[in-house]
């Protein structure tokens, strides 16, 4: 995983709901502003979260996701609103940069030497238009080297619990024939299970990174992980959010 980063001054941390002061379906750490939930808890799940992290909330940096392909340089707090985006890369010790989920994947980067980390937020649509392989790009451009890099995956939906449809197998084969191998039959007609973990990491290691993945799933794990898709199928109103960061620790 990122053990060699940890032994050189950076700190990373996958976040369970374990641990914060939200209550109802948001019961835990639920770090997510665009949650329902109360604000002013969400502020001290981040701020807990913060805090571990060893920087002030300020620092504990996570965009406006979209689902894109787009990633953002950070050296300073964000001033204002967040930016719309799903990656943040980051050579500034004392900034933790951070993706927030609730079965998407958070993989956290890291080059030890170069000093340079970042954190992806990478949805079947992030994965699929490319939001990990310009993370790499972005880290390379603040001087990082893509065989440097380490990348881990880390809680999201496992493929026993990520069935799809048919538009959704089509289109991950016309972009690429190969993708087919990331499905397997559902009892549902017409239907797949698709691997989100398997291709995640795929794709990074073609990007020419060493990836890994921590195998947990979010919809599996209700004590550990908040679910989107787990609310859906009980038509719950509202889902919280769990964040995966890390920082460049200040010396």
């Amino acid at each position: 995983m990122l053990e060699k980063a940890r032994a050189q001054g950076i700190r990373h941390g996958y976040f369970t709901r374990v641990g914060g002061v939200s209550s109802g379906i948001y019961q835990g750490l639920n770090i997510g502003t665009g949650s329902s939930d109360d604000q002013t808890q969400v502020a001290e799940n981040r701020r807990r979260v913060a805090d571990w992290m060893g920087v002030p909330s300020t620092h504990l940096l996570t965009a406006h996701q979209i689902h894109s392909p787009d990633v953002v340089i950070a050296r300073e707090p964000f001033p204002g609103e967040r930016p719309r985006a799903d990656a943040i890369v980051t050579d500034r010790p004392g900034i933790a940069v951070g993706a927030s989920t609730a079965d998407c994947g958070p993989v956290l980067f890291a080059d030890v030497e170069a000093r340079i980390i970042g954190a992806a937020h990478a949805g079947w649509k992030g994965a699929l238009s490319g939001v990990l392989e310009n993370t790499i790009a972005a880290m390379e451009g603040l001087g990082a080297r893509r065989e440097r890099i380490v990348a881990v995956l880390g809680p999201s939906i496992g493929p026993e619990n990520y069935e799809v449809g048919a538009e959704f197998v089509a289109r991950f084969v016309e972009a690429d024939a190969n993708n087919i191998r990331y499905f397997a039959p559902s009892a549902k007609s017409g239907h797949a299970m698709f691997d989100l973990n398997l291709y995640t990491v795929d794709r990074l290691s073609r990007a020419g990174v060493t990836a890994d993945g921590l195998s947990r799933c979010t919809y599996a794990e209700e004590d550990l992980f908040y679910s989107y898709r787990r609310t859906t199928h009980r038509n719950e109103p509202d889902y919280g959010r769990q964040i995966s960061a890390i920082v460049l620790e200040t010396e």
